[in-house]
Parts: C-alpha cells; sequence; structure tokens
C-alpha cells in the first residue's frame, strides 16, 4: 500500500470559456477522510476526475496548476499511469466495468499492474470480505442489483493497493445499513491503513460523522476546513445542520448524537404542539404497523396480487407481493439492496415479466397491452433516466414523445417547463444536469398522461433543493390525481415526499402503512429529525409548527447539555 495525501496548488481549470474550478488550493495529508461538498453542478466531479487523470486528457480543457498524490504529479498522467497511486469510483459504477464477472472484475486492475497471481488471489479473497461480496463473487455483474455493484467497483479500485481513494457518490445506490457498511470500510482504510479519501456525496447525512475535514466547492473556489465549520457555512447542508441553524444551537451539531445533547428544549416545546399540528395524510392513522392505510374513496386505481417475478438460476425476486393503491397516493417503497423493488416496479409496469399473480391498474393488465397503450396506463422512469432519451436535443425528444403518446404537438414541452425551468431546447440531454434529465424524463413519461407513475431511485445526483424541489412536483401531480410510487434508499426524500411506505424485504412485503408510523418506528428508515426529535420528520414542519405557535420569535427551545 502506498501512502500520502493530496495536494491542490492553484489549479484552475475550464471546458473551452466555462471555467469550472477557480485557483483552488488545499492539502489533505495522509491518512484523512476528506468529504467534497456543493451544489449540483458546481463541479465536484471534475475535481475528483482531475485527480486521477480523468480530466483533462478524456474530457477535454484547459489546466494550470498542480496536483500531486504522495508527491507525485499527476498532470500529464493517464488513469493507467496512475493506477497503483489513485483508485477513482465513479457515479456510474456500470459504465466503469470492463469485465462481466464479480472475481474477474476485481481481478482486472492488479492483472494489468502484473501482480503475481498468488498475490493477486490473496488481495481479491481480502477485498471480498472486506466488502461483503462473498455471496456474489461468481455472479455475473449483470444480475447484481445497482447496490452490489456499486460495492464492486470500490472492491475494484481498492486492490490496485492506492496511496488515495476518490469517490463520486459511492452511497446513491445503497440502502441505509449497506451504506454504513461501506462508509466504515473506508473508515477502516483510513485509520488502519493511511489511505487518503475525497469522497463527494450528495447524501451528507451518511457521511458527516464519519469524515475528518471537508471541502466546500462553489462558485470555483474552495473553503477548507473541520466538517462543522464547513457545513454550517455550505448553502447545501444535512437536515441535523439545518435543523441546529433553525434553533440556533452552537456549531451547528453535525451528528445525531451532538444534536441530541442540544435538544432537550426544543423537545419539551414541541412536545405540546405535537397533538395539535397537522402533520398531513401520514400522521392519520394509529393503526398498527403492518396493516395498510385507508383507501380514498372509490375503487382502487392499482390492485395487485400475488405478483411473482423470478430469474433464471432459481432467484425469486418478488414473492406473492400484494399492493393495492388508490389514485393521490404518494407511497414510498423502500428495503434493503436486493430486496426486489425494482423487480416489483417493472412488474406493476408491464414490461417486467412476471411469473405468477395479477395486476391491474384501473381493470386493466398492462403486460396484456402494446408498449404504446401500455405507457397509458403506468410510466416507469427508471434509475437512470438516460435509458428513456435517445433523441439528440431536448426540443426533439419532446417532439418524439408527442408523436408516441398522440399528444398534441408541444404537450411534452409544456410538462416539462411546468416541471424545472431554463432548459436549453437545444441542448443535448446528456449534458444536461441530473435534475433537468430526470425532469426531461419525467415529462417524457407524463406526455402519456397515465394515471400511476412509477420512479425508480430518482434522487441520484440531487442535492437537497433538488429533493425538495422534485418532492414537492411529485406533491402535485399526486393532488391532481395520479397515483405516485418511488422506489428509494433516501429516508430524507421519503420524509419529505411520502403518505405511505411500503417496505420490501427478500421478495415480500414486511410492513405497509402511514409513512410517520412506518419510518419513526425503524432505526434504519428514520430521517434525522425523526432521531432528534421523536414525532416529527423534516425540518420544515418544526420550522411551521414554531412559527404557527410564536415559540420561535425568542429562540426554538434553550440549548441543553447532557
Amino acid at each position: 500500500m502506498n501512502s500520502g495525501g493530496i495536494a491542490f496548488e492553484h489549479v484552475s481549470f475550464a471546458y473551452a470559456a466555462t471555467p469550472v474550478l477557480d485557483d483552488i488550493s488545499f492539502d489533505l495529508p495522509e491518512g484523512e477522510f476528506c468529504l467534497l461538498v456543493g451544489p449540483t453542478g458546481a463541479g465536484k466531479s471534475t475535481l475528483l476526475k482531475s485527480i486521477n487523470g480523468l480530466v483533462p486528457a478524456f474530457t477535454g480543457g484547459t489546466m494550470r496548476g498542480r496536483i500531486t498524490v504522495a508527491g507525485r504529479d499527476v498532470r500529464g498522467r493517464t488513469p493507467a499511469d496512475l493506477a497503483d497511486l489513485v483508485g477513482y469510483v465513479g457515479q456510474d459504477p456500470l459504465a466503469g466495468f470492463v469485465t462481466d464477472e464479480v472475481e474477474r472484475e476485481l481481478a482486472y486492475t492488479a492483472e494489468q499492474l502484473g501482480v503475481d497471481p498468488a498475490a493477486m488471489r490473496k488481495r481479491v479473497t481480502e477485498i471480498v470480505d472486506l466488502l461483503g461480496l462473498a455471496a456474489v463473487r461468481d455472479r455475473d455483474l449483470a444480475a447484481l442489483s445497482s447496490g452490489q455493484r456499486q460495492r464492486v467497483a470500490i472492491g475494484a479500485a481498492l486492490v490496485a493497493g492506492p496511496a488515495a481513494l476518490v469517490l463520486d457518490e459511492p452511497t446513491s445506490a445503497l440502502d441505509p445499513t449497506a451504506a454504513d457498511e461501506v462508509l466504515s470500510t473506508l473508515h477502516r482504510l483510513v485509520h488502519d491503513l493511511g489511505v487518503t479519501v475525497l469522497l463527494a456525496e450528495h447524501r451528507l447525512e451518511r457521511v458527516a460523522q464519519y469524515a475528518d475535514s471537508a471541502l466546500l466547492l462553489n462558485g470555483g473556489r474552495v473553503t477548507a476546513g473541520p466538517v462543522g465549520e464547513v457545513l454550517a457555512a455550505s448553502p447545501i447542508a444535512p437536515p441535523v445542520v439545518e435543523l441546529g441553524r433553525l434553533a440556533g444551537w452552537a456549531g451547528p451539531p453535525v451528528t445525531i448524537r451532538e444534536a441530541r445533547r442540544h435538544a432537550a428544549g426544543l423537545r419539551e416545546d414541541l412536545a405540546v404542539l405535537l397533538p395539535a399540528v397537522d402533520h398531513g395524510p401520514a400522521s392519520r392513522a394509529g393503526r398498527r404497523k403492518s396493516a395498510p392505510p385507508e383507501a380514498p374513496a372509490g375503487p382502487p386505481l392499482l390492485d395487485a396480487r400475488g405478483v411473482t417475478v423470478d430469474y433464471p438460476g432459481g432467484v425469486r425476486a418478488v414473492n406473492g407481493v400484494d399492493v393495492v393503491a388508490s389514485r393521490c397516493e404518494r407511497i414510498a417503497l423502500m428495503g434493503r439492496n436486493g430486496s426486489g423493488k425494482s423487480s416489483l416496479l417493472w412488474a406493476l409496469q408491464g414490461t417486467g415479466k412476471r411469473s405468477g399473480g395479477r395486476v391491474a391498474i384501473g381493470g386493466t393488465d398492462p403486460a396484456s397491452r402494446r408498449p404504446a397503450e401500455r405507457r397509458t396506463l403506468a410510466g416507469l422512469v427508471p434509475a437512470e433516466p438516460g435509458d428513456l432519451l435517445y433523441a439528440e436535443t431536448v426540443a426533439a425528444e419532446c417532439a418524439g414523445a408527442d408523436d408516441d403518446g398522440r399528444a398534441p404537438k408541444g404537450t411534452c414541452a409544456k410538462i416539462l417547463a411546468d416541471l424545472v425551468e431554463g432548459i436549453d431546447e437545444s441542448a443535448h440531454p446528456r449534458d444536461l444536469s441530473e435534475g433537468q434529465r430526470l425532469a426531461l424524463a419525467l415529462a417524457v413519461t407524463l406526455t402519456a398522461a397515465p394515471p400511476m407513475l412509477l420512479l425508480d431511485e430518482p434522487t441520484r445526483g440531487l442535492d437537497y433543493p433538488a429533493k425538495a424541489a422534485l418532492a414537492g412536483r411529485l406533491g402535485k401531480l399526486a393532488e391532481a390525481g395520479h397515483c405516485v410510487v418511488v422506489s428509494t434508499h433516501d429516508v430524507e426524500f421519503c420524509a419529505e415526499f411520502a403518505s405511505r411506505v411500503v417496505i420490501l424485504s427478500d421478495g415480500e412485503v414486511v410492513a405497509d402503512g402511514p409513512a410517520r408510523q412506518i419510518v419513526a418506528a425503524s432505526p434504519m428508515f428514520a430521517p434525522q429529525v425523526a432521531k432528534v426529535l421523536p414525532g416529527w420528520l423534516t425540518v420544515g414542519e418544526v420550522a411551521a409548527a414554531l412559527g404557527a405557535s410564536g415559540i420561535g420569535e425568542d429562540g426554538a427551545g434553550d440549548d441543553a447539555e447532557g
């Protein structure tokens, strides 16, 4: 294992005439776990890729300044030249794989570096054990869940024993427990082996507790410092930091443990308000955890009974699932990686093959209809929204959606304008931000006017404001009569969006009920605010309650240490 830190000296980078990094300097010592934060589009991925030579070698652009890792200048080097020095894990692990099987992928880098076969087998076995990949070691990469693929990508980067590891949203496809496992592994690499880790992540609530320091990239400039100080000044911060700002807590705290020590006074204030506050559909319950919520009046829109999905090799992804849902519902489908969420969504939409059971949407089985008709019953936005986009421009994509959905000309463009502002219709879909690309895929899907809308992990690549905006858009669609079902690992998004939560485990429904009741009872799926202030899910509803009561006028509760 190599050793050494990462240093930037007056680094600037621009694509054509567009500056991305502006005279950046910082020095991460050996064995530092550093969190890179910043708004969507700030240039975080560009900064990370510059460390292993992807930028500018494979992207073009103009770079000035000096970047060193373990004392070696990386400028002018390619990723292959730096493989033994810098491990890189990108946002889309599948795009970075070069083989078809897990073990071969893990061994590939070591083979290219000429590692002795016996030493290579030992390294691969250690990585398999370290990342919990033993059960899938001999499987095809295409058969893995997205979370399993992410762990394979991290393992492949570690096999060469690099001095530094840079990761671009490594937990974006992972459930909370799997994310903690991966982050704990990175923590051990830092403390036990001296690896320097620089990690960009939008789900800051997962990562902040592990980091030693943070870099804020905003407007092309970097601010470096302790995690608390950087997040306190950042426009992008996790809910626990936003709660601390609202309550006026010193720091503010960045972990649940720190926040709970401050929260005694605020908990007392809110305890008086809790019974009187309307928390929306998710609070009107008082039923046991496994009971489904009451459906709105009228026949259900979705009636799925005994849905079963099998894959070759005897893999049963969905096992006899019953789901009944009505218009206007906002449902979060949650569960660990590999629990069957994506398979269930595709089976409900009709494109995925069912091994058993029946599905009816508005009385019609979508699987019995042709694709064009199926899209008028249920629209599905996949985990990679770009999979729905084929045209060269946004305008052509919208025109194609109008034709496919037999909608009046301009329908898709109008839906897109309602969802998000400022998209250049001449832009290529690949050049859009994650949020813009998701909005375009959503507009394409809605053009066929399906009453049921299904989304698979839609918050990947989105920062907190973008996720709040998405929750608002989906909420409006539900109010307009759609039934919206979102498969997600993002507990903070679930708290903002869902009125009902369905949890899957091993292909079966283990919990189905009002969102507030289900997530509050689950340590795995509870949002940060619920862990600090039981009974509350979001900073927004706490702020609304304090504002309505007048408590917030003189400070939201007293600081209390203990």
